[in-house]
């Protein structure tokens, strides 16, 4: 499950530096007001930005601490 949480952490992070253009904590923040209800088309359906990003994170995280649903 480990892997799982690899691909979801790798995800979320090329989705803000796609957005950003960087992984800096005070940039990254700095700039997060400007992504403010920008939309994205992921698997079909129109999702805000930062949502996008923080789900993906949260599934990485998920994965790499093997909570309930990615444990074994």
């Amino acid at each position: 499950m480990n892997r799982v949480g690899d691909f979801g952490l790798a995800l979320g992070m090329r989705a803000i530096y796609v957005q950003f253009k960087s992984l800096d904590y005070a940039t990254v923040f700095a700039r997060a007001p400007s992504a403010v209800g920008e939309k994205v088309n992921f698997l079909g359906m129109s999702v805000d930005v930062l949502t996008c990003m923080c789900l993906r994170r949260f599934v990485g995280a998920v994965g790499k601490s093997a909570q309930l649903g990615l444990h074994t």
